[in-house]
């Protein structure tokens, strides 16, 4: 079984940047295409979304800065993998979660 990565971002207001994924199972074999397309039309301004309310870890550095740091998290690319599942909701699932349904 083929399973999805999903790769995302932090990035604070001076441009430092973490880095992580999280990978969920896709029993139901829905198409790489038909997974990016709806993970982007829940994206804020095409890019961002909030890593707490779609169950995504949250990255942050050590030390918070009001003046630099925030909530968003930038997707930045899905792929297909062989590497287990990091999450134990499928990508149904999580495609469920983010549309609110």
């Amino acid at each position: 079984m083929q399973n999805i990565k999903f790769n995302y971002l932090y990035r604070d207001a001076g441009n430092y940047k973490l880095f992580d994924e999280v990978i969920f199972s896709n029993p139901k074999n829905i198409p790489l295409n038909k997974i990016e397309n709806i993970i982007k039309v829940h994206l804020m301004d095409g890019m961002y979304f909030d890593p707490q309310e779609w169950g995504i870890p949250l990255l942050e550095f050590p030390e918070y800065d009001e003046e630099l740091d925030h909530d968003w998290h930038e997707f930045e690319s899905i792929e297909i993998t062989t590497e287990e599942a990091t999450d134990y909701r499928t990508i149904s699932q999580f495609l469920k979660q983010i549309s609110g349904k």
